[in-house]
């Protein structure tokens, strides 16, 4: 199964966005620096997902 850079980065950046909301919406208010911190985790996971690049396998030895 093929899962490209930009499908591997969206996901990964969506769930640290997630964790982040989840966490700062526990009080049910979220603030101007909290969402601020929403936005950081998603640019964060999606640029750091995104350059570091998938692990290149062989055609000869498929996986188990």
């Amino acid at each position: 199964m093929r899962i490209t850079k930009y499908a591997k980065a969206i996901t990964a950046a969506a769930v640290a966005a997630g964790g982040t909301v989840a966490t700062a919406a526990a009080d049910g208010v979220i603030t101007g620096g909290e969402a601020w911190l929403i936005v950081g985790a998603f640019l964060g996971g999606l640029g750091l997902t995104w350059a570091v690049p998938n692990r290149t396998t062989s055609t000869a030895s498929p996986e188990a």
